[in-house]
């Protein structure tokens, strides 16, 4: 008589066949589109075709001259930076603060911090823009930066705050046992144990305000001109086939600093 255990569990075998399959489906969707980007960078052609009828390097060779799109990306790569800078100055404090209090509205203020990312990215941006207008202001490169870091410290908020949850508390607790002051042992304590934690949320928050198209739409000033908008201006007017090359360029550069945040950062156990 056969064991009934050693019979295969066609239940577990179906759910995991189907979990399978959405995976691989979702997989495609999400790299698919990429890959058309990347194939297409490479086409010799003047026009973004794919396929590609033939394949040549001429397209990132005539990014070298393209000084309009040179000069959004340096302006993308400037706020990006202050954008990150600013997260991590204020998140940090936060998610500290908050990781250690047990009062109820901590709830309240998470849910609030987090808010940013649950609002649709263009009706936060053109509330931003109604908000700057109604305090008697323009749009400029400031209240740019501080758009771009009211989205991105939610990054830095969650990746430090998961962290904090995995600092031993009795580290803290002996170092203040041996006279430690609050500012010495957050700073031989607590800020080398949680670095990685906000290096990963300065990571995420560096490459949201890089590539952020609906905030920096509504903000930044006619004088200001950002590398996913100058993006999309040249898709819609002329199909510029350079605008596939510098996708290909950011996208292997995201790759790169992603793998490198991974190595040093652990980027995928700090998003736990």
């Amino acid at each position: 008589m056969s064991d009934p255990r050693a019979r295969p569990d066609w239940e577990a075998v179906s759910l995991r066949l189907v979990f399978g399959l959405l995976a691989a489906v979702a997989l495609i969707f999400l790299v698919a589109p990429t890959l058309v980007i990347l194939i297409t960078s490479f086409t010799d052609s003047e026009s973004l075709r794919f396929p590609p009828t033939g394949f040549s390097l001429r397209w990132y060779e005539a990014l070298l001259d393209a000084d309009q799109m040179q000069r959004a990306a340096w302006n993308s790569l400037q706020i990006a930076v202050c954008t990150t800078l600013l997260c991590v100055l204020l998140g940090t404090p936060a998610s500290i603060a908050m990781a250690r209090s047990r009062h109820p509205w901590i709830r309240a203020c998470d849910v609030l911090f987090m808010s940013p990312l649950l609002l649709p990215a263009l009706a936060f941006g053109f509330a931003g823009l109604i908000f700057v207008n109604q305090m008697g202001f323009r749009p400029s490169v400031t209240f740019l930066v501080l758009g771009h870091t009211i989205v991105c410290v939610p990054f830095v908020l969650r990746t430090t705050i998961a962290a904090m949850t995995q600092l031993d508390p009795a580290l803290l607790d002996a170092s203040r046992s041996l006279g430690a002051s609050e500012w010495t042992t957050f700073r031989r304590v607590t800020l080398p144990l949680i670095a990685k934690g906000i290096a990963a949320g300065a990571f995420l928050a560096f490459m949201a305000s890089f590539d952020n198209v609906p905030v920096s739409l509504f903000l930044a000033d006619e004088r200001t001109e950002v590398l996913p908008i100058h993006l999309w201006q040249q898709i819609e007017s002329n199909l510029d086939v350079r605008t596939a090359a510098a996708s290909g360029v950011i996208v292997m550069l995201t790759l790169g600093l992603m793998i490198i945040a991974e190595r040093t950062a652990g980027l995928t156990r700090q998003m736990r």
